[in-house]
């Protein structure tokens, strides 16, 4: 990149984003260097961050939107959310090698199996899935409403996976191991 962005400090955003930096920092002790970057945007941190805080939830565990996003995140190359989801997976109760396997769609769990790999599926053509996968995913006891919340969660850590793409800002998370045959 020619141009670097760089992650704004509170005093560089607007108030209303300062307003949501200093509600991140009572909630997680921080604020994550990818949201600081959405907050030259105070109008879209405050709406992705309601999005987002609610996308999937409906059908899906905390545990299984980990999933979710992690599946995504490696299907996107999104170094930055691979690394968060990893975090925040183990917080959620995966191991270390359970992330790497639902990044990788070799998870042995069938219903994580299932949710993973048509996550990722979709995530890489773009919107369109492998009816084999929506069929596993319907054989998991999901119905279509299941459906309709994994493609808002996909969309949700989608737009994480793009900001990031897109300003390659510093990853302040433990960096997610590299799968293997993957560059680090």
């Amino acid at each position: 990149m020619s141009y670097q962005i760089q992650v704004p400090t509170r005093e560089q955003v607007d108030a209303k984003a300062q307003g949501i930096f200093d509600n991140l920092k009572k909630q997680l002790g921080t604020v994550p260097n990818l949201y600081a970057t959405i907050g030259y945007s105070s109008d879209t941190l405050e709406n992705f961050l309601g999005f987002s805080g609610t996308a999937g939830k409906g059908s899906f565990t905390g545990k299984e939107i980990e999933a979710i996003k992690l599946a995504v995140s490696e299907a996107n190359a999104c170094v930055y959310c691979q690394s968060a989801h990893t975090a925040l997976g183990k917080m959620a109760g995966f191991t270390e090698e359970e992330t790497i396997e639902l990044r990788a769609g070799t998870i042995a769990d069938a219903r994580l199996g299932a949710i993973s790999q048509l996550a990722a599926d979709i995530a890489r053509n773009r919107g369109k899935a492998t009816p084999k996968l929506v069929e596993q995913f319907f054989q998991q006891g999901f119905d279509e409403k299941a459906l309709i919340d994994l493609i808002a969660a996909i969309t949700a850590v989608t737009f994480t996976n793009y900001v990031f793409g897109s300003t390659e800002i510093p990853i302040d998370f433990p960096r997610a191991k590299a799968l293997a045959g993957t560059p680090a």
